[in-house]
């Protein structure tokens, strides 16, 4: 089992064993890539945990999350249409633990139907969720997220915890959600906080203690905890791979301490999205102009952020590579790499707040294609038709052969459904 490509080399011709000018000739581009042993061997990686639940918003494509699924994952779920997915990827409504988990901190309409037609758990982060919960079941169970009153993340956009964060109940009001819970008959039977994508190893560390001490209030019926998600993910040459053993004992000797307190065993869960699938991702997108202006070289490509918007949202670092269409030697050149839509933001080389930066690539053509790293999770997820754009193809690659998981859109789908009265 070979491991992706990283840090992506300048230039590069495979992908997981296929060539990259195969891909472009046989789907088109922009074309999403997936590496399926990737993504397998990243949930082996977490065997330790007693349940490794996946947060499928990183990336929901059904091939995908049959792959998870089939690797011993659980699911997390946090709309209608994901309970939808994970059930059609094959997980089941029941089981213990609950294969799927509906976390949240609100109810829609469709999704608390879907969540009581197939009895799924539910992870309340607010207490109207308990509430309207409650009042449509006769008693059970329900996990509850909690903001711990700290946060941290690569983006502020991304910190999902502390004051500024609308995510899980504040910690000050957790006694009260408890027995708001017990008010409906609804038992307390875990705990889940989360404070951020991307944080570092640290940071994950003060999030296992302030769930201890969480713990220890929710009451003797705690059954399990979980460390959410937010393991790191390299994007750049020198990021380090996650410790993954010793964030493990971290929260194991969470886990001993409170097992000692309450009596009995409490189960370890963790909520990996982004871990398990952005480094088995790529942006497959080929070169249609490359300019100049009195201060850099834009090498445009037909992939805009309306299939990586990243970039654009958190000034998200993405590794790229060239796949020359000939032999010849490139020399280094730093460039602006933009896409076509009609927006100045439409630049994959950006920092927070929209600085535009250069990046160094091999001298680029008309005609080369270009790939972009890291675009597992939060690529085909977050893409948008904006400019009447249709959503690219995505292909799972499995021993060194490609299988099309999800039909590049049409310009007939664009339009399907509208209705000129």
């Amino acid at each position: 089992m070979s491991a992706p490509p990283f840090p992506l080399p300048s230039t590069l011709q495979e992908l997981a064993g296929v060539a990259v000018r195969d891909l472009a000739r046989d789907f088109g581009t922009p074309t999403y890539v997936y590496d399926a042993a990737g993504i397998t061997e990243r949930v082996a990686r977490l065997r330790a945990f007693d349940v490794v639940r996946y947060a499928q918003k990183a990336n929901s494509n059904l091939a995908v999350l049959d792959l998870v699924r089939r690797a011993g994952a659980l699911v997390d779920a946090v709309s209608a249409g994901e309970i939808h997915r994970a059930l059609a990827a094959g997980w089941a409504a029941s089981g213990e633990p609950s294969p799927i988990v509906y976390t949240a901190d609100l109810f829609d309409r469709e999704a608390l139907e879907l969540v009581l037609e197939h009895g799924l758990a539910v992870n309340c982060g607010s207490p109207d969720m308990i509430d309207q919960y409650g009042e449509r079941v006769d008693g059970g169970e329900i996990t509850l997220r909690v903001n711990p009153g700290f946060g941290h993340g690569h983006s502020r956009k991304t910190n999902t915890g502390g004051p500024h964060s609308k995510h899980g109940i504040w910690h000050e009001q957790l006694e009260a959600c408890v027995a708001r819970a017990a008010h409906y008959d609804l038992r307390v039977t875990g705990l889940h906080v989360h404070i951020g994508s991307g944080v570092d190893m640290r940071h994950l560390a003060q999030v296992a203690e302030a769930c201890c001490e969480l713990a220890v209030r929710t009451g003797p019926g705690l059954q399990s905890i979980s460390a959410g998600g937010g393991l790191p993910t390299r994007y750049r040459e020198g990021d380090p791979e996650p410790d993954i053993a010793a964030y493990f004992a971290i929260w194991d000797g969470v886990r001993e301490r409170l097992k000692r307190g309450l009596g009995h065993p409490v189960r370890l869960e963790i909520e990996p999205g982004r871990f398990l699938v952005a480094e088995s991702g790529w942006l497959v997108t080929e070169v249609r102009a490359v300019k100049r202006t009195s201060q850099h070289t834009f090498v445009l490509v037909d992939a805009g952020f309306n299939v990586l918007a990243r970039p654009v949202l958190y000034g998200a670092y993405h590794p790229m590579a060239l796949v020359p269409a000939d032999a010849d030697p490139r020399p280094l050149r730093d460039v602006v790499v933009a896409g076509p839509l009609c927006e100045s933001g439409d630049i994959f080389t950006q920092d927070e707040g929209g600085l535009v930066r250069t990046q160094p690539l091999p001298e680029a053509r008309v005609g080369d294609l270009l790939v972009i790293g890291g675009a597992g999770a939060y690529g085909a997820v977050m893409a948008s038709n904006y400019n009447s754009k249709p959503l690219p193809a995505e292909v799972l690659l499995r021993a060194g052969k490609a299988q099309l998981v999800r039909a590049r859109q049409t310009l007939e789908d664009l339009v399907r459904g509208e209705i000129i009265p």
